[in-house]
């Protein structure tokens, strides 16, 4: 029983807060504020149970969000943990209540895949071309099979889509086998095909295009999974049999370059030249990944193959480090439209034509051509084609500052009001996506506004994202910001490091997402990994570190900004080396810098780093430090001089110990 003293008390209280409005205020936004961090808890917990397929579980959670701020991915999770068993009538009845949304497009995805799986091509064919982002491989799988089903000719666009087994799943599997059985694929595409899944790992590809030729598929298996075991029993009889030898010559590769390359040479009698000309090729690409000696004479010895996408760029990359320019040509010209309109090639085949015309500088007719036909592209080699050109980069004037009222729309916008949610939630997927969607129709006013607005509301990958995406307005301070500038311009000029290279890696890194981190553990703006950071800590004689420390921004830079001066002094001052040592770490930069007998141009070096990720990672920090050092310093700047020649040096077991961490 409540005493007369406690009642009267709270009568007191209660009538306070009646008399005091901005108390109710607070109070009822506390309330609100503590409802919503509940119901997005509950929207956590729904994703999650339609992730691990618990239905129950997805009901549950479902049902305490009759209200939530966005239905429609409540009703999506929903339907979609059970869209197999849904009817038709409720997949186009949420289409029609969202029409018009991201998510609507997602659940197509969805559905067309489950199309396919039912082989209902008329309910597929008619969903299509209704499916905006159309970016699905196994989609286009189906959508090729339906056509070929109907008679059509789609033997060419598959040949040029199916590239990639680890990507096929059933679909492009089912493509394949219906295109063989229809005549459009012979028996060479299936090898084809065969030859692609041993390059990739894939078992269960291997296993079915044998079963198409007829072959014995446990000995597929065997070639791609135990290859050494294939290899002792010899190559068998037949051309599949033999097809069969040639991947494990190539999964053999992998482990040894010199077991394969005997056990090519032992079984050279039995193979046919095409037959041997494929096991070389797959030879020379496992040797170019390690950039050893023999790899020209290997990738010479496979003349007349048939090339994958990887091997003819491989052939042409250890080209490249011969200085043979001839064969570099010669490659370029071979290779499908797709790569020989990437901005690489476009820029090497350049180059080859220069050094065929013997020219040092001042390129002319078709080498010019080339460069200026990419030399407005702000990425690596853009820029180095300008350059090529004779002229420096340069930061393009501004327009026109953003104004409120040309933000009000976007701030208006529901996509960009999901993304906000999302971002705030941490969802940056469902975020990026209801963000890019938002921008789908937007002139490139309005992009820009879209990248203020992001600024504003510190997404700043967005911003960057948003604003890469113009063309002709363009506004580099989106693209290029330098936040946390009071906390980075004292870290880099104690350690006199190149600021606009630690902002153009950080702009890699982690497109200055705070709280970033990748699937290896690495940290915060930095991406500092803990073991790095505990090393760096202790080099520093900073004895209190914990790993949760990381997400400061100032530790993080303190611990970022030293580690890359540590790797930049171990790199002789190369930003190239410490760049490509700070992704793959510093021992594999040293290894790949040890292969090398001379000094190459640094492009080359970079074209020929053998991790795609690194790869890419060092020409955009590169690209992006040479825009940086144009704004800090307000003059042109040469990309070629920032990453000049890389020469040999060797290295010490204890060097590779003192920098051994950091390796992602």
């Amino acid at each position: 029983m409540i005493s007369a003293s406690k009642w009267i008390a709270g009568v007191a209280v209660v009538a306070w807060v009646a008399l005091n409005p901005v108390y109710m205020s607070q109070a009822r936004a506390e309330v609100i504020g503590a409802e919503t961090r509940r119901e997005d808890d509950a929207f956590l917990l729904l994703r999650d149970a339609v992730r691990q397929d618990d239905a129950a579980k997805v009901d549950f959670y479902a049902a305490r969000l009759a209200n939530y701020s966005i239905p429609s991915y409540v009703d999506y999770y929903r339907l979609k943990s059970r869209l197999k068993d849904a009817s038709y009538a409720e997949i186009r009845d949420f289409m029609k209540r969202y029409d018009g949304q991201a998510i609507v497009d997602r659940l197509r995805n969805d559905w067309l895949l489950d199309l396919g799986r039912k082989r209902d091509w008329a309910t597929f064919d008619e969903q299509l071309p209704l499916f905006v982002l159309n970016d699905d491989t196994q989609v286009k799988c189906y959508a090729l099979q339906s056509r070929a089903l109907k008679g059509q000719r789609v033997a060419d666009e598959a040949r040029a889509l199916l590239t990639s087994p680890s990507v096929y799943g059933e679909p492009c599997a089912g493509l394949i086998a219906t295109l063989f059985q229809g005549g459009q694929f012979n028996a060479d595409d299936l090898y084809e095909q065969l030859r692609l899944a041993g390059e990739f790992n894939a078992t269960g590809q291997a296993r079915r295009i044998v079963a198409l030729l007829g072959g014995p598929e446990k000995k597929a298996v065997q070639a791609v999974d135990t290859p050494a075991l294939a290899l002792a029993k010899g190559p068998g009889a037949g051309r599949t049999e033999h097809e069969i030898y040639v991947v494990a010559i190539g999964r053999m590769a992998k482990t040894s370059v010199k077991l394969a390359a005997l056990a090519l040479e032992k079984a050279a009698s039995q193979l046919s030249p095409q037959e041997r000309q494929e096991g070389w090729a797959a030879i020379a690409l496992q040797s170019s990944y390690s950039l050893a000696d023999d790899t020209a004479d290997y990738w010479r010895r496979s003349n007349g193959a048939k090339l994958s996408i990887d091997q003819i760029q491989w052939k042409t990359r250890i080209a490249l480090r011969a200085g043979d320019w001839r064969q570099v040509k010669a490659n370029i010209q071979t290779m499908p439209a797709s790569l020989r309109d990437d901005p690489a090639w476009i820029y090497w085949l350049g180059r080859a034509l220069m050094a065929e015309a013997g020219a040092t500088n001042h390129p002319s007719g078709e080498a010019e051509r080339l460069f200026r036909g990419i030399s407005d592209q702000p990425n690596f080699y853009g820029q180095l084609a300008l350059e090529e050109t004779g002229q420096l980069i340069t930061i393009p004037l501004p327009g026109l500052p953003i104004s409120a009222a040309e933000i009000a729309p976007i701030a208006a916008n529901p996509n960009f009001q999901r993304a906000l949610k999302f971002f705030g939630m941490r969802l940056r997927f469902e975020g990026t996506r209801e963000w890019n969607w938002g921008l789908r129709g937007l002139n490139e006013r309005e992009h820009l506004a879209a990248a203020e607005f992001a600024r504003q509301n510190d997404i700043l990958d967005r911003m960057v994202n948003t604003s890469d995406r113009t063309r002709i307005q363009v506004d580099y301070t989106q693209r290029f910001p330098s936040p946390h500038l009071d906390v980075m311009h004292p870290a880099t000029q104690t350690l006199g490091l190149d600021k606009a290279w630690v902002y153009g890696l950080m702009r890699q890194e982690s497109r200055f997402i705070l709280g970033a981190q990748s699937h290896a553990g690495a940290s915060g703006l930095m991406q500092v990994m803990p073991s790095t950071a505990r090393w760096v800590a202790k080099k520093m004689g900073v004895s209190d570190f914990a790993q949760e420390m990381l997400t400061d921004v100032r530790t993080n830079i303190m611990l970022g900004t030293n580690y890359l001066n540590m790797v930049l002094g171990n790199m002789d001052g190369s930003q190239v080396l410490a760049t490509a040592a700070y992704n793959a770490g510093p021992g594999r930069s040293r290894r790949w810098r040890a292969t090398l007998t001379k000094p190459i141009d640094g492009a080359i070096f970079i074209e020929s780093i053998p991790f795609v990720e690194t790869r890419t990672y060092v020409k955009n920090v590169m690209s992006n430090a040479t825009y940086y050092a144009a704004l800090f310093e307000g003059r042109p700047q040469s990309l070629k001089a920032r990453i000049g020649t890389v020469a040999p040096r060797s290295y010490t077991s204890e060097e590779e110990q003192q920098t051994s961490y950091g390796s992602r």
